[in-house]
């Protein structure tokens, strides 16, 4: 019989998340998308450069999805504030898909 492995992460062994989210990051940038008409899409990006395909192009999301976007760890994470109340109604307070907008 084997024997349990230890926890390597911080909070892992408590059932803490460790997994940071990058809504609330400072580094994760709102940003207009042209779309047809005059119209635009509202986008998020991230400003430090940690989201990319797998050709070095910058990766950028469409702006409802930002509550589901999360990594293990990152070295330009910046915590805006008291995660915890942002993030459960983060999902409530975004549009539920992409909506178009007029300037």
């Amino acid at each position: 019989m084997t024997e349990p492995q230890e926890s390597t992460r911080i909070g892992e062994a408590e059932g803490v998340s460790t997994r940071v989210h990058c809504a609330n990051c400072i580094h994760c940038k709102l940003v207009p998308s042209p779309s047809e008409g005059g119209r635009y899409r509202l986008r998020v990006r991230c400003d430090a450069g940690k989201w990319r395909k797998p050709l070095g192009e910058e990766k950028i999301y469409k702006y409802f999805t930002v509550a589901r976007r999360s990594a293990v760890s990152c070295s330009s994470y910046e915590d805006m504030g008291e995660a915890d109340d942002y993030l459960r109604d983060l999902p409530s307070l975004l549009p539920t898909s992409d909506e178009e907008y007029t300037p």
